[in-house]
């Protein structure tokens, strides 16, 4: 195959990005669908195979890519079709823009990874595992090279069941005599060495050796000789990962231990307990280093035990790659991270004054300047690791840091700069620093505009940040017309189904509801799901996040059946794609109980929400925002069913807990307030409900002043509670000013 093959009139390819043993991967473009995927093509059924052979092994591949494509988890590649041209068996899948591990570490010199990162890794690897062995699949084949990080964090792993397949067609090693395909001596069990069949905590045990590496820098058992190799993950209990490397935290050490168990059954008993272990430990605190450990890899002497009590299989068995040797680079460089100092601007744009392109001289050594620029990099994914663990303070200032060392370095326009400001600005919006970040997103937009050009993809990309910052400012009209132009320049280079495209139309539904076109909302919602449905999958993520968009315009329609039968179908596809506990999960939940009060089905409603806050308190803890969330509603609920003395002490209960961890102004603090006031006055209490709604308006006219909607409605609130205690007179001059603000605000 070459440049320009099309395969089955539909699929081009463009540019051969990875080889190995079962055969290559492309850079392809779906030509129906516009949008760009990779093609992995397998080796062609060579003259060994007879014709029964062939056949079967060609059955195998249909049965085993059906497996692979109908998995549906954000931590699994998505696979979109398969088939044979020309002899050829060909997977279709997404386009992964980032490294695997085996990359990772080799860019980093054979160092560990930065701790937050090996933690982030092992918990999203697992959530991933969970999913597919839950529906019954071992991967049988998991090591650095099958895991890949994407650009913008997500990790995924690939191969899930082409690797048996590739095993059993001949194409890097024999088969045991049980049938089982062996893997990568490096992160093989002891259960697959010894030839018996394997089960999830295979799995499991190939992950402790893989995170043992991204942790340490070196395999667990980091030899030359296969033999040796094969003989330490049988017999050879593996030092502590703290021993060799002091900084780990004492949880993740003991957790790549007990994956390292020799039986299957000392194991955790599967990666759902697996990642509840990581979470918890990680809620403790991780430490993160501004640059990884550097520390000489020296492999350590093994015992070599006799070769007689190892299968015959391993006979002739060379060691293979680790994670940190030469081997094909089957993913693009990171945009993100900006490894490289040279850059081209687009034609027609100077250079930027100051800005420099590092070279080493000839027999001098490494250029100090693009030890540099490499250093700034890893401290650029420090902070995206930060971001990830939740710490936008801390990431915040990791960006603005190394933003004004690759200025000075490399000019003001130079990618790498603009990408640290970026992520800046992205910080600033997660902290609360709405303004702020908006101004931020302005320059690097201006700037990119300058040097990249209107429709380049980066320069779209911080145009629709900005978009969705105003949004968040309140200021919707400005938004809907930076969606629209962002949504027009994407349709027109990559086309209306590329996932960017459907990513800026989903933003635009959100935004028109909040510009009180439901109508208009609730339909582009629904066009981007059935898009997202076709062109991902029914659950895949995405869809689903966009289904829950509808969901929400269906309730505001008043059309709260439909509604409920979405959130319900969401919640249940998120459970099996990301787990019962998963946020996404939890939220889907919430929104069933609200449709189910707002159908007047309050006693189920109430059932829901007792179940949602003992699963909230479990997984994010007692006093979690989501879980107060989840008592509010059970609160109103008890409302609806007219148990106001039970209402009204949950809803003080609450409000309590709001106060202390959110602070007396928040808006659901005041939401709180108000439920208090409200059963107050259902249980004829108006006087004390006086003083809770006054304290509602006050701080609500404090934040948002005088004719913000939320202050009248709180205005309201209080001629009304003045009406039940006979002050009409007051009352009347309370609407009366209420008018007169809307009026004006008209």
């Amino acid at each position: 195959m070459g440049d320009s093959t099309l395969i089955q009139g539909r699929y081009r390819l463009l540019e051969r990005i990875g080889r190995g043993g079962m055969g290559e991967v492309w850079r392809a473009r779906d030509e129906s669908l516009g949008r760009r995927i990779a093609v992995k093509c397998l080796k062609p059924l060579g003259t060994q195979h007879d014709h029964s052979s062939t056949r079967v092994l060609r059955e195998r591949f249909r049965r085993e890519a059906r497996v692979a494509a109908a998995l549906q988890h954000r931590g699994v590649t998505v696979v979109h079709d398969f088939g044979e041209w020309d002899g050829v068996l060909f997977l279709v899948m997404e386009l992964l823009e980032g490294h695997d591990l085996s990359r990772l570490l080799e860019d980093n010199k054979g160092h560990p990874l930065p701790v937050a990162d090996v933690v982030d890794i092992a918990e999203q690897v697992a959530s991933a595992l969970a999913h597919t062995h839950e529906q019954g699949i071992v991967h049988r084949d998991l090591k650095p090279a099958n895991i890949v990080r994407t650009a913008d964090g997500t990790v995924k792993i690939c191969d899930f069941g082409i690797a048996r397949l590739g095993h059993d067609a001949g194409f890097t090693a024999r088969l045991t005599g049980t049938g089982i395909a062996m893997g990568t001596p490096h992160y093989m069990s002891p259960e697959q060495i010894g030839g018996e069949e394997v089960d999830r905590r295979s799995d499991l045990y190939s992950l402790g050796c893989v995170l043992y590496e991204i942790a340490t820098g070196a395999p667990p058992f980091d030899l030359d000789d296969a033999w040796a190799i094969l003989v330490g993950h049988r017999d050879t209990e593996p030092e502590a990962p703290r021993s060799r490397r002091a900084e780990l935290p004492g949880y993740l050490d003991r957790i790549i231990l007990d994956l390292l168990a020799k039986r299957p059954e000392q194991r955790p008993d599967d990666a759902r307990e697996l990642g509840r272990r990581i979470t918890a430990g990680r809620a403790e605190g991780v430490p993160v280093p501004a640059l990884a450990t550097a520390r000489p890899r020296t492999p350590r002497p093994q015992p070599v035990a006799g070769r007689a009590g190892l299968p015959s299989w391993t006979r002739g068995m060379t060691t293979g790659h680790k994670a940190t040797g030469t081997g094909p680079r089957a993913t693009p460089p990171d945009p993100g991270a900006g490894l490289s100092g040279v850059w081209i601007p687009r034609p027609g744009v100077e250079r930027p004054a100051g800005a420099r392109t590092p070279e080493p001289v000839a027999g001098e050594g490494p250029d100090p300047a693009s030890e540099t620029v490499a250093g700034l990099a890893e401290r650029h994914r420090t902070g995206l690791s930060l971001g990830r663990l939740g710490r936008w303070e801390e990431a915040g200032e990791v960006h603005r840091s190394v933003a004004a060392e690759r200025e000075r370095l490399l000019g003001p326009d130079h990618p790498d700069t603009l990408a640290s400001r970026y992520e800046a600005a992205f910080t600033l919006g997660r902290t609360g620093r709405a303004a702020e970040a908006l101004r931020a997103y302005k320059g690097v937009a201006e700037a990119r505009i300058r040097t990249l050009g209107a429709d380049h993809a980066d320069t779209l990309a911080v145009r629709q940040e900005m978009a969705f910052t105003l949004s968040r400012l309140g200021r919707h009209t400005d938004a809907h017309q930076v969606y629209t132009s962002v949504l027009t320049a994407r349709e027109r280079t990559m086309g209306a189904d590329h996932p960017d495209t459907l990513r800026c139309r989903h933003n635009l539904a959100s935004n028109l509801g909040r510009l009180g076109r439901t109508e208009d909302a609730h339909r582009t919602a629904r066009e981007v799901a059935a898009v997202r449905a076709r062109v991902l999958g029914p659950e895949h993520p995405d869809t689903l996040v966009t289904r829950y968009e509808v969901a929400y315009e269906l309730g505001r329609l008043d059309r709260w059946q439909e509604a409920l039968a979405t959130y319900r179908e969401i919640a249940a596809a998120r459970s099996r794609a990301l787990g019962p506990d998963h946020p996404d999960t939890l939220a889907a939940r919430y929104e069933t109980g609200v449709a189910l009060g707002r159908l007047g089905r309050c006693a189920e409603a109430l059932g829901v929400y007792e179940r949602l806050i003992d699963d909230r308190a479990r997984a994010q803890g007692p006093e979690h925002p989501e879980t107060l969330r989840a008592r509010h509603g059970l609160g109103v609920n008890l409302g609806r069913l007219g148990r106001w003395e039970e209402a009204l002490a949950e809803a003080r209960q609450v409000c309590a807990v709001r106060a202390r961890v959110l602070g007396p102004d928040h808006p659901d603090t005041l939401v709180s307030h108000r439920e208090v006031a409200v059963a107050l006055g259902r249980l004829g209490h108006w006087s004390p409900a006086l003083t809770e709604y006054r304290l509602v308006a006050a701080a609500r006219e404090r934040a948002m002043g005088p004719g913000h909607p939320d202050t009248l409605v709180a205005r309201d609130d209080e001629a009304h509670c003045l009406e039940q205690l006979g002050r009409a007179a007051e009352a009347a001059e309370l609407h009366r000013r209420a008018a007169a603000l809307r009026g004006a605000a008209c």
